[in-house]
């Protein structure tokens, strides 16, 4: 699966999550993971398919959080994108970020996948190991 790698420098914990961000007013969930992946990556996606619904209660950076997360499987209309080992991104503020492809073996305990439940849904519906 395609993740970011984030850094907790409170918990000095390393996490990752997939590329995602937030609906905008009148905007279904789908079409905010299409616009989003598109903002940030610069490639459309197809066929996208709703695996699921996590909440997600959190603490990043020492600041609690709380969030509802619809997850999707999709494909990148580029096939050639797969071939990649990683792909540049920039956030609606202009900041650089890397995404890279990961299976299962990246995620533990110490450098999990999150949000919480995320990884046994992706292995529920078959896109993990």
């Amino acid at each position: 699966i395609l993740v970011n790698q984030f850094h907790d420098p409170v918990t000095q914990q390393t996490i990752y999550r997939p590329v995602g961000g937030g609906i905008e007013f009148g905007e279904t969930s789908a079409q905010a993971i299409a616009r989003e992946v598109e903002e940030e990556l610069g490639f459309a996606m197809t066929a996208l398919q709703l695996l699921g619904t996590l909440e997600s209660l959190f603490v990043y950076n020492g600041t609690p959080g709380h969030e509802i997360v619809q997850v999707y499987d999709a494909h990148f209309a580029d096939s050639s994108l797969y071939e990649r080992s990683h792909l540049e991104g920039h956030e609606s503020d202009g900041a650089a970020f890397t995404v890279r492809w990961h299976d299962s073996a990246s995620f533990s305990e110490q450098t999990p996948l999150v949000p919480v439940g995320l990884e046994a849904l992706l292995k529920n519906a078959g896109l993990l190991d």
